[in-house]
């Protein structure tokens, strides 16, 4: 039977970049057809647009082929961090995706109990109703970020701790299986700097960068739901799986951005909590990382939940995205093939990158 045949799927923060995309791949029946996809989140306006955007497709297209997908699509308001709204919404549910979080590095540096409260309480809230409901969830999956490796912000520590904590679920709560995904930079998500970078051109520049040794892992949306499925397929309890990928200077990222268009560049300097570059295995990570096919996979520390085999560790040292850089025609052919050019984005594109 295909992953997702007849399964709920609950996905927290699910009008977001991630959640959108990874929705579109559900209805696609690729992956055989769920049964329901609950898109859960406090943003009313946000799902009320997804929702009018599905409820404007007038028939099943290429992309989405997913029978009837209006009436099993779901749109549920509520917040991570109010544990009554999560218990609301876990029954009957099979895979739980947790996207839902604080991700802006200067705004969780601003607000750290928020971050706190969304990011580590809001996994704690989703942990502490499958236990104290009894609940049959199969599957529990944490969306973590490079930030939470070696971390040095609020962010990446709210996303550390969240990561434990469903490492130790698995110890709470037997029945289900807690995993998780870390990866770096989303091209084009919201937040990002290619967004930034085209607004920043489309109104002639300057194009601001914070310093330029600064590098960034390039994934797109597409493989950052890869990752989510394959670990969804494959995870086994308490492992957090992180994506081979490519990595860019900053700078080379404006300038294939830029092209031939004659726009100053000021460099601005590192904003509150920022690195130069992401780190996506630490070194204490690397002696318990082991490879299955594109992915590296970090083997949780905890003995109770990994057992005791032996492993061969995958690399030598931390993995970072100082460590193999493509060069400015390497970028800009990787940003060509994901047509993220401004000349490749039509004007209703090209808003919703903003």
């Amino acid at each position: 039977m295909k992953l997702f045949e007849d399964q709920c799927l609950l996905i927290t923060g699910g009008t977001g970049s991630l959640g959108k995309v990874l929705i579109r791949k559900l209805l696609s029946g690729e992956m055989g057809n769920p049964k329901k996809i609950i898109v859960f989140s406090r943003d009313e306006a946000k799902q009320h647009f997804m929702r009018l955007e599905y409820q404007n497709r007038m028939a099943a297209t290429d992309e989405i082929i997913y029978r009837n997908f209006l009436q099993k699509l779901e749109f549920r308001i509520g917040d991570i961090r109010n544990y009554g709204s999560v218990t609301s919404v876990l029954p009957g549910v099979d895979i739980v995706i947790n996207t839902a979080a604080m991700k802006q590095v200067p705004t969780c540096e601003y607000s750290p109990y928020e971050a706190v409260s969304t990011n580590v309480l809001g996994a704690e809230n989703i942990v502490r109703a499958i236990q104290e409901h009894n609940l049959p969830v199969k599957t529990v999956v944490g969306v973590s970020t490079d930030k939470a490796c070696k971390p040095v912000n609020v962010m990446g520590m709210t996303k550390a701790i969240q990561e434990r904590i469903f490492v130790q679920a698995n110890m709470r709560c037997p029945r289900t299986r807690f995993i998780c995904t870390r990866y770096g930079n989303v091209l084009a998500s919201r937040g990002s700097v290619i967004p930034l970078f085209l607004d920043q051109i489309r109104k002639g520049g300057p194009i601001t960068i914070t310093t330029p040794e600064m590098t960034r892992f390039l994934l797109s949306l597409e493989d950052a739901v890869t990752l989510v499925i394959d670990a969804i397929q494959a995870a086994a309890p308490g492992e957090t799986w992180v994506p081979h990928v490519q990595s860019s200077l900053v700078l080379n990222i404006a300038k294939a951005l830029m092209g031939d268009r004659d726009i100053k560049i000021i460099f601005t300097g590192i904003r509150p909590g920022e690195k130069v570059h992401e780190i996506m295995i630490s070194e204490e990570e690397v002696s318990r990382t082991i490879e299955r096919g594109n992915h590296y996979v970090i083997v949780p520390m905890l003995p109770e939940v990994t057992g005791d085999k032996p492993l061969k560790p995958a690399r030598t040292k931390e993995y970072s995205s100082a460590e193999k850089i493509m060069s400015l025609e390497e970028t800009i052919q990787l940003l060509k093939s994901r047509k993220l050019m401004l000349e490749d984005l039509n004007p209703y594109e090209a808003e919703t990158l903003r």
